[in-house]
């Protein structure tokens, strides 16, 4: 069975980078192109010697490569450029972009269906995450009070990040929570955003990758959930996964745990 050709938006980034290191730790697939904001040559030089072409032009790298998936690590607004462009060429497509809307996922589905493709959208690669994710929506029926503290680095561009935020979306899905409001504010915003009862902390600080802690609270308890990331490498496995399933069926995926059947 042929390898699945890959190409990487946002591939000059962090997650790109770590994302290009995987994918050449896989037979099954193969990086044939490679796109960054701004100019950086014609090439990009691999780890093991090799080269890819690289271009700040998807659209001449889609038809240079002809891949089967584009997986995107931009931002909303950059992943949604490049969504046409892709869904014009057949690709399928993987999207980790932070910050993507309801209103983006609208538009993904529509696409998804209209050009017969298959997108996941994943607002974190981790099993981990995704496991905190099931755990707190057992136990949250259970709880009248949760807040979601999240803590990233400090150059992460959006705020809550877009996992806590569909955290919170499916968590406040059933119900709302109740949220305790202070007589007297001190200092504005100090309660930090709610979404449907739930109160939402981010906190911003070098030495940090990607952090949630959910608490929940009733009488007399409450009961925290937490999962830390140490580093990117986390990510890939779930990454991954994700390439070899997007090609297997059009439609739009959103959330690892749906790929994973969880």
């Amino acid at each position: 069975m042929p390898a699945i050709r890959v190409v990487v938006n946002g591939a000059t980034g962090k997650m790109g980078m770590e994302t290009i290191a995987a994918l050449g730790r896989e037979p099954d697939l193969d990086l044939v192109g490679a796109i960054c904001r701004q100019e950086r040559g014609a090439t990009l030089q691999l780890s093991d010697g090799g080269e890819v072409p690289l271009s700040t032009n998807l659209e001449d790298i889609l038809t240079q490569t002809h891949p089967a998936v584009l997986i995107d690590f931009t931002n909303a607004a950059a992943c949604m450029e490049a969504v046409p462009v892709a869904s014009a060429c057949s690709v399928n497509m993987v999207l980790g972009a932070s910050g993507l809307t309801e209103e983006h996922l609208k538009q993904l589905d529509a696409l998804a269906s209209d050009k017969n493709i298959g997108i996941i959208v994943a607002p974190n690669f981790a099993l981990g995450a995704v496991i905190l994710k099931k755990l707190a929506e057992q136990a949250a029926p259970f709880f009248d009070y949760l807040d979601i503290v999240e803590t990233h680095h400090e150059g992460k561009i959006d705020a809550p990040s877009g996992f806590s935020l569909a955290l919170a979306q499916s968590l406040g899905k059933e119900k709302s929570f109740t949220r305790t409001e202070t007589k007297k504010e001190n200092l504005p915003n100090t309660r930090g955003g709610e979404y449907n009862g739930i109160t939402i902390h981010s906190l911003r600080m070098p030495g940090r990758s990607a952090h949630h802690e959910i608490t929940m609270g009733a009488p007399g308890q409450t009961l925290t959930l937490r999962h830390d990331t140490m580093g990117r490498d986390c990510y890939m496995p779930g990454v991954v996964r994700c390439v070899r399933e997007v090609v297997k069926q059009p439609g739009l995926v959103v959330g690892l745990e749906n790929v994973l059947g969880l």
